[in-house]
């Protein structure tokens, strides 16, 4: 049961364990849940980085999205279905905070600041899906995987020449890219000669340079 309190933070809501809010540790690959789940639950990204996938009734998977710190996992619970749409695993090792449904809805009616905060998130996240409808059909393939990798490293939220994230595989960016491995595999490389990119610790870790904001402007 979530009382009225004064100052309430929405940072400390959505990061700290609490009444209806637990964190949990997720392994890589490591489900969190599986599409037809009952979903009585969101979670938001702490640590780590989380794919969201969906499977066609004929088995075939698709790559919805990379979700990383501060995302929400799981925004169909609050939708009034009653199954997950989706699947959600653990790309890294994570950490995410688990919220119950009923304290989510609970807190998003008398918490305005928190009501706020979260749909000015789902406001960014219907933006950024209309702009990835605009790079599937209008902008080289090259050129949406130069978009993929920023939004990866978060450079709509963060200052820095540099942003070093998790080193995503070349299968999965070329799923979401929409193309085959082994052109992400040129691309990559081109991006690297460049200096748009650098791997670290054998290949575990990719630095995204600010340089590659100028090459998606051309």
């Amino acid at each position: 049961m979530i009382t009225q309190k004064r100052g309430f933070n929405p940072s400390t809501f959505l990061t700290t364990s609490g009444s209806g809010r637990k964190l949990i540790n997720f392994t890589k690959g490591q489900p969190i849940y599986a599409q037809g789940d009952a979903a009585n639950s969101l979670f938001i990204v702490q640590d780590g980085s989380v794919k969201l996938s969906i499977k066609s009734q004929t088995g075939k998977e698709a790559i919805l999205d990379i979700l990383s710190k501060a995302d929400f996992v799981g925004k169909d619970s609050l939708s009034g279905v009653s199954t997950r749409t989706a699947s959600a695993s653990a790309l890294t090792d994570s950490r995410l905070l688990r919220i119950t449904k009923e304290v989510m809805l609970l807190a998003l009616k008398r918490e305005v600041k928190l009501a706020n905060v979260f749909w000015a998130y789902l406001l960014a996240c219907n933006i950024r899906y209309q702009q990835d409808l605009v790079d599937q059909h209008c902008n080289l393939s090259e050129k949406r995987l130069a978009r993929i990798l920023l939004r990866l490293s978060h450079y709509d939220s963060q200052a820095g020449p540099e942003i070093t994230v998790p080193a995503i595989s070349h299968e999965i960016l070329a799923e979401m890219v929409g193309t085959t491995r082994s052109r992400i595999c040129f691309f990559m490389n081109r991006f690297r000669k460049l200096g748009f990119i650098y791997y670290e610790h054998k290949s575990k870790l990719l630095r995204v340079h600010q340089t590659l904001l100028v090459f998606c402007a051309q």
